[in-house]
């Protein structure tokens, strides 16, 4: 008999540990962030490394990272054990400059935001928070926004 620390969970035992439903934790295995094996009666069986990997990924989805970066993140992990503390500090430092990043850039668009409400210019040359520096000058003329092809 297996021990109760290293016994395997089902999908619905990761589902409520986690706090996700069962179709997410089969979303993020078929997205590949996750992953499972088969027992003999073809149910899937994960290792209790995997509450690990899903607590980063609710994580790293509440600051805004897409699950390719957390695929890219995890493919540098060793896939046979839980993440450690030593594994986090990477990752979490590339995201904090990333999240820094966002901050700055949603701060950024808060403070000009006042500016535009009501307006009614809808200068897209000269709008700050939908074409800045008259950045879509570079792709032609037109309603680029729009109408981008």
């Amino acid at each position: 008999m297996q021990s109760h620390l290293h016994r395997e969970l089902s999908v619905g035992e990761v589902a409520e540990r986690s706090g996700l439903a069962v179709s997410a934790i089969h979303f993020y295995e078929a997205k590949g962030l996750i992953s499972s094996r088969r027992n003999a009666g073809n149910q899937r069986r994960f290792s209790r490394d995997v509450l690990r990997r899903v607590a980063i990924i609710k994580v790293a989805q509440r600051t805004g990272i897409s699950l390719a970066e957390i695929r890219q993140a995890f493919d540098t992990l060793p896939a046979s054990r839980a993440p450690t503390a030593a594994d986090w500090r990477p990752l979490s430092a590339k995201w904090r400059h990333a999240l820094d990043e966002r901050i700055t850039r949603l701060t950024r668009l808060r403070d000009q935001l006042d500016h535009c409400i009501g307006c009614g210019c809808l200068s897209m040359n000269d709008c700050p928070l939908r074409n800045p520096e008259d950045e879509l000058a570079e792709e032609g003329s037109g309603p680029r926004l729009l109408d981008p092809d």
